[in-house]
């Protein structure tokens, strides 16, 4: 899949690799010798080692910000040498190359459709594998092939049965929505699996959220913004990825709560309402 415009094709990288070694440039060596003419972009190569629910979020924050026709590589493979599959997924106008282990199942839950293809073609890996670094033998030159206008279809076999990580979408029960901590930056912002849409009445509208026994109740549209209620050292606040976070201003939220990713998150509405999953 290529982008009908004049623009050289694009191919992303996202890893647990560092910058330390030199996995992350034996791969793009791979990928410029396959296709010279790719501009490739890094998304980030510092995902916690063997953290596939934390590379899965950053793809799913980011996938979205670039044209139709990129193809994006994921590599956090614990399983790499193993029978876990590598595979190719088209979806959103777009290609994700990786391992089977559930780093493109949120943006196939979000986007509600996609197409897994097994890679069983060995014409388009490397002529000698190695089983401890599938990122440079097999998913570089599956992506740099895919830039220079290979099918999908020629790799292999479509999949029935990608696996899946535990579902990004929150329960809904007797008018409480019951969701979970997704992602903790850097700054210690608490990203949950709500979204404005869960709000029934309006963000800032009296609901509150429900965290390790303790309560968060304001909500703010930017992280200096001030409040009346100076002592409350929570709040919530709509994330740049279109998740709810809670936040605590020039402090770790995730600190103050002593909470960790997945940790539950209850959401109470202000008033009765027939709330959205």
């Amino acid at each position: 899949m290529t982008d009908s415009s004049s623009s050289p094709p694009i191919i992303t990288l996202l890893t647990d690799f560092g910058t330390h070694d030199y996995f992350v440039g034996a791969m793009k060596g791979v990928i410029l010798s396959i296709n010279p003419a790719v501009q490739i972009v890094d998304i980030t190569h510092d995902i916690s080692p063997q953290d596939i629910e934390g590379a899965a979020f950053s793809l799913l924050a980011c996938y979205r910000d670039f044209p139709a026709g990129t193809t994006h590589v994921a590599v956090v493979d614990p399983g790499v040498g193993s029978s876990r599959r590598a595979i190719v997924v088209q979806c959103a106008n777009q290609l994700f190359v990786g391992p089977d282990n559930g780093l493109f199942s949120w943006i196939c839950e979000r986007e509600g459709t996609h197409k897994a293809r097994h890679v069983t073609n060995e014409a388009f890996l490397r002529e000698h594998v190695s089983t401890t670094f599938h990122g440079r033998d097999v998913f570089a030159p599956i992506a740099a092939h895919l830039s220079n206008g290979t099918s999908p279809d020629e790799l292999g076999p479509l999949v029935l049965d990608m696996v899946s990580l535990k579902a990004l979408r929150p329960g809904v029960t007797s008018g409480m929505v019951e969701g979970r901590i997704i992602h903790i930056d850097r700054f210690g912002n608490c990203i949950t699996n709500l979204t404005a849409d869960h709000f029934r009445d309006g963000l800032g509208a009296g609901a509150s959220l429900n965290i390790n026994q303790q309560r968060v109740t304001g909500f703010r549209e930017f992280f200096s913004q001030t409040k009346p209620r100076a002592e409350e050292k929570l709040f919530m606040i709509l994330g740049s990825a279109g998740f709810i976070e809670i936040a605590a201003q020039n402090a770790s939220a995730a600190s103050i709560l002593n909470v960790r990713r997945g940790d539950r998150v209850a959401l109470r509405q202000a008033a009765k309402s027939t709330v959205r999953g």
